[in-house]
C-alpha cells in the first residue's frame, strides 16, 4: 500500500480518476480470488451485497474522494498526519460498534505512532489558515479509512474475506466512477507507462495490499489493524528516498522508530482464529 504514491505519480490522469481505475484493475483479481475460494471449499460463487459490504464501499469511495481532495488543498505532509487519526476514530468507536474494547497498551501505542509520524514529516508540515479546507478534508479522509476498517471488521464475521472485499470494491468502483467523471480532468492516460501505473495500482496496491489488510482485519483487532496507515507512511518515504532521491534525516528516521515503537506496544496479547463462511 506504501507503494501507491509511486504509482500515482506516473498514472497520467487527474486524482480521482486514478482511485477509480485503481479499484477497476483489481476487480479481475479480486473475482478470480472469490471464484477460486469458492471452488477450493465447494461452495457456489456468488457475491453478497451485505450492508456492511456496502458500507465499506462506500466509506473507501469517500476515503479516496477526500484524500485527493485533501491533496490538492494542503500539503502532502498535512494530508498524510491528518489521515493517520484514523485509528483514533476506531478506538472511539470499536467498542461501541464492535463490542471491542481497546485495550491500554493500544492507546499508548497510537500516541506513540502519532508522533513518530509529525518527525517522519516534520520538515513539510505546516499550519497555514489558506490550507485549512484542505486539513478539513483530511480530517475526513481519517473518518471515512476509520470507518471502512470498522465495516470490514464487521462484514469478516459474516462473509468470506475474499467475497467482502470484493462486494465492497465493486461498490467504492461505482461510485469513484460517477465522481471522477463529475470532477473532470483527464480520465485516461495517454502512454502505455501510465495504463502500466494505473494496473499496478490495481494489482498491487488494492488487489495485493489492501486485500491483505482485509485478511489481517479478520483476524486481529480493528484497533491493531488501523496502524498499517503508519507503516504506509514509512513505506512512502522509503520508496521516495530510494526511487526518487527524497532524503531521510535524523528526526525522520527517529519518527520511523517511534511508529514501529508504539506498533510494537500496540500489539494484541491474543489474536483470534479468522472465522471463514
Amino acid at each position: 500500500m506504501g507503494f501507491s504514491p509511486v504509482f500515482v505519480r506516473e498514472a497520467e490522469v487527474g486524482a480521482i480518476a486514478s482511485a477509480f481505475w485503481r479499484v477497476m484493475f483489481a476487480l479481475p483479481v479480486l473475482l478470480a480470488w472469490v471464484f477460486w475460494s469458492a471452488k477450493r471449499s465447494g461452495r457456489i460463487f456468488r457475491l453478497q451485497f451485505t450492508i456492511p459490504a456496502i458500507m465499506a464501499g462506500i466509506m473507501f469511495a469517500g476515503d479516496l474522494s477526500f484524500w485527493h481532495l485533501s491533496i490538492l488543498n494542503t500539503t502532502l505532509a498535512n494530508a498524510t498526519f491528518l489521515t493517520g487519526l484514523a485509528p483514533v476514530w476506531v478506538i472511539l468507536f470499536s467498542n461501541l460498534l464492535l463490542k471491542e474494547k481497546p485495550p491500554r497498551n493500544a492507546l499508548l501505542g497510537i500516541v506513540i505512532c502519532l508522533l513518530g509520524m509529525g518527525l517522519l514529516i516534520n520538515a513539510s508540515l505546516r499550519l497555514n489558515p489558506e490550507h485549512l479546507i484542505g486539513d478539513f478534508y483530511g480530517v475526513i479522509t481519517s473518518f471515512f479509512l476509520g470507518f471502512y476498517i470498522i465495516a470490514i471488521r464487521t462484514g469478516t464475521r459474516e462473509m468470506d474475506n475474499g467475497a467482502l472485499f470484493t462486494a465492497s470494491t465493486i461498490v467504492t468502483t461505482l461510485i469513484l466512477l460517477v465522481v471522477a467523471l463529475m470532477m473532470g480532468g483527464q480520465f485516461f492516460p495517454d502512454t502505455g507507462n501510465g495504463w502500466l501505473a494505473l494496473a499496478s495500482l490495481g494489482i498491487f496496491t488494492h488487489a495485493g495490499g489492501q486485500g491483505l489488510l482485509t485478511i489481517a482485519i479478520a483476524a486481529l483487532t480493528a484497533a491493531f489493524s488501523s496502524l498499517v496507515i503508519f507503516i504506509e507512511a514509512i513505506a512512502a518515504a522509503f520508496f521516495g528516498w530510494l526511487l526518487f532521491d527524497e532524503t531521510l534525516d535524523a528526526l525522520q528516521i527517529l519518527g520511523c522508530v517511534l511508529i514501529l515503537s508504539g506498533i510494537w506496544i500496540s500489539r494484541p496479547n491474543k489474536i483470534r482464529p479468522q472465522e471463514q463462511k
